[in-house]
């Protein structure tokens, strides 16, 4: 069972939103020392107007590894969603130890703003950690 299971804290993994020349990515940086195998991210969007409810589809993404200081693309993201909760829900092992954390980017936070150099991609972009 789920309570049962040892869910160590997330450190230097990180989801970023970045812009590039194609649109916006996101992205999973791993700034640990150890490997992350058997990745797994859901991501999905929801929020709510002054009269309706809204939410996108749950998208579940598989990344057999991301290794120590490497990236890896999770999805592109559209505009339209920026002004919804965009939820990055993140799982992976390493040496068999579960991880899993959710990264929340919070309506309208994904703006131009926000955005810093991401040395990793050598691009801008929002980095949550």
């Amino acid at each position: 069972m789920r309570k049962d299971i040892d869910f160590s804290p997330v450190r230097n993994v990180h989801v970023v939103v970045a812009c590039s020349e194609e649109g916006w990515k996101v992205f999973l940086i791993n700034r640990d020392k150890n490997r992350l195998e058997n990745v797994m991210v859901t991501s999905r969007g929801y929020g709510e107007t002054k009269t309706e409810t809204q939410k996108t589809s749950t998208l579940r993404h598989m990344i057999p590894y991301v290794d120590a200081g490497e990236y890896a693309l999770i999805e592109p993201i559209d505009e339209s969603v920026f002004h919804l909760n965009n939820e990055y829900w993140v799982s992976y092992f390493i040496d068999g130890q579960v991880y899993d954390k959710k990264f929340i980017f919070v309506p309208d936070s994904l703006i131009e703003e926000n955005l810093v150099f991401i040395e990793e991609l050598e691009m801008k972009g929002i980095l949550h950690d």
